[in-house]
């Protein structure tokens, strides 16, 4: 997947970081591979897979989160990671970052826009994937702040990861290689795939970032207890809070790290 690099803005005005977005939205746009990747899949696969698995029958609680953790899984993936993933890496080896550093845009801001794009998709689709999911008759969330928070938690990080990834990535084509690590330790975290691991490897899973993203959807979503089978009796919107000690700590961990590793191997030009 490609795509083009646009010429740096001359004179930002007042609002650089609004110039340097409504620039990346743009190249975003025109870009028809990750429109496809950041509306179609994230969006209709889990939307294709709920209303398959109900049968005809009112939806429950368990499927109301498999379909929101599914798309939350391919939205930070494929819309967020990758997104910013090929646009950063393009932007460096056009030059282009470099020339942005010489204007009135700071360094935060220049890193910023690339991910704006992918953020507003991503909350498109969950708009969306609400409607169709709340309108087909599913249970209400017990706990949505949690599950809004998870996601926007979920975007800082995986934006992070990529501007750190990138500095292993020589071009965007060579992202579909470099971005396999991630993308693998993230599915690791699925809620489905932990319980079926080797007991050691399923304890390090359930410290992925991803791990704690998919917990705290989980709670929010059917107010069970980390850990509680299926079929527990369900907390009550005060007492799920209780129960967020772990991912939000997993979470504040993944946030240290990926800030770390961006800060340390991110690169604004080509090294030879």
């Amino acid at each position: 997947m490609t795509t083009t690099a646009p010429a740096p803005a001359a004179g930002y005005g007042r609002h650089p970081l609004r110039a340097l977005a409504t620039a990346e939205y743009l190249q975003f746009r025109r870009n028809k591979t990750l429109l496809f990747m950041g509306t179609v899949f994230p969006i209709g696969m889990p939307l294709l897979l709920f209303f398959l698995a109900r049968g005809g029958q009112p939806p429950k609680p368990m499927g109301t989160f498999i379909t929101f953790e599914l798309f939350v899984l391919c939205a930070l993936l494929f819309v967020q990671y990758y997104s910013v993933l090929s646009m950063v890496t393009t932007r460096r080896s056009e030059g282009v970052l470099k020339r942005l550093r010489t204007g009135e845009a700071s360094d935060l801001q220049i890193l910023t826009a690339p991910a704006i794009p992918g953020a507003l998709l991503t909350l498109l689709g969950t708009v969306v994937v609400a409607a169709a999911v709340y309108g087909a008759g599913a249970p209400l969330p017990v706990n949505p702040f949690l599950m809004l928070l998870a996601l926007a938690a979920g975007v800082v990080i995986f934006t992070l990861l990529a501007l750190a990834t990138s500095a292993m990535t020589k071009n965007a084509e060579a992202a579909q290689i470099t971005s396999i690590p991630v993308m693998m330790i993230a599915m690791l975290g699925m809620s489905s795939i932990r319980p079926i691991l080797p007991d050691r490897l399923g304890m390090i899973a359930d410290w992925t970032p991803f791990a704690a993203i998919s917990d705290l959807l989980r709670l929010g979503q059917t107010g069970l207890a980390l850990g509680a089978p299926d079929d527990a009796a369900p907390l009550d919107l005060m007492a799920t809070f209780g129960e967020t000690g772990r991912p939000l700590a997993t979470l504040a961990l993944w946030t240290v790290i990926a800030v770390i590793l961006a800060k340390k191997w991110f690169r604004w030009d080509d090294r030879g």
